[in-house]
C-alpha cells in the first residue's frame, strides 16, 4: 500500500470514527469517576473507547485532512509524520492520571492508549520509512 492510501483509508476512518462519536445509539455512559470539564457527548464509543465532542472533532479534522492529503505523495507522508508523532505524545499522555483527559478536554486513557500506539505505530511506517514512488523520485524531490 502507498502512502497515499494510507492517508486516504486513515481519512475515511477517521471521518466515520468521527461521526459515530456523535451518535447515541454508538455509545454506552462513560465510566464513573472521571471528571473532564468539556463532558458533552462523554462516553464510550461501542462501549469499549472514551470519547467527547472534542474527541470527536479531532476524528473528523484528521479524517478531513487525510482525505485532503492523498493528493500527493508529499501531503500524504507530511500527514503520516503528524499522525504518527501526534498519536504516540497522546497515547504517552494517556498512562499519566495527571494528563490522561488532556487536563479535563479530552479522555485518552482505556482502550484508547493502545489504539493510539497501533495507529502511530503504522503512520511512523508510511510517514518515516515507506519508499516514495517512483514518479516522486524521478522528478527530483527528495524523499527524507
Amino acid at each position: 500500500m502507498s502512502t497515499r492510501y494510507f492517508a486516504l483509508i486513515y481519512g475515511i476512518v477517521f471521518l466515520v470514527i468521527g461521526i459515530a462519536g456523535f451518535i447515541p445509539a454508538l455509545k454506552t455512559p462513560p465510566q464513573p469517576g472521571v471528571d473532564l470539564a468539556v463532558d458533552m457527548g462523554f462516553g464510550r464509543l461501542l462501549g469499549i473507547f472514551p470519547v467527547n465532542v472534542l474527541h470527536n472533532i479531532v476524528h473528523l479534522l484528521f479524517g478531513i485532512w487525510g482525505v485532503a492529503a492523498y493528493r500527493s505523495f508529499s501531503r500524504a507522508r507530511l500527514y503520516a509524520r503528524a499522525v504518527a508523532v501526534v498519536y504516540a505524545v497522546l497515547a504517552v499522555l494517556g498512562f499519566f492520571p495527571v494528563v490522561n483527559t488532556l487536563f479535563g478536554l479530552v479522555p485518552l486513557y482505556g482502550n484508547d492508549i493502545w489504539l493510539h500506539i497501533v495507529l502511530a505505530a503504522i503512520a511512523v511506517y508510511f510517514g518515516f520509512f515507506a519508499p516514495a514512488p517512483a514518479e516522486h523520485r524521478a522528478a527530483g524531490h527528495r524523499t527524507a
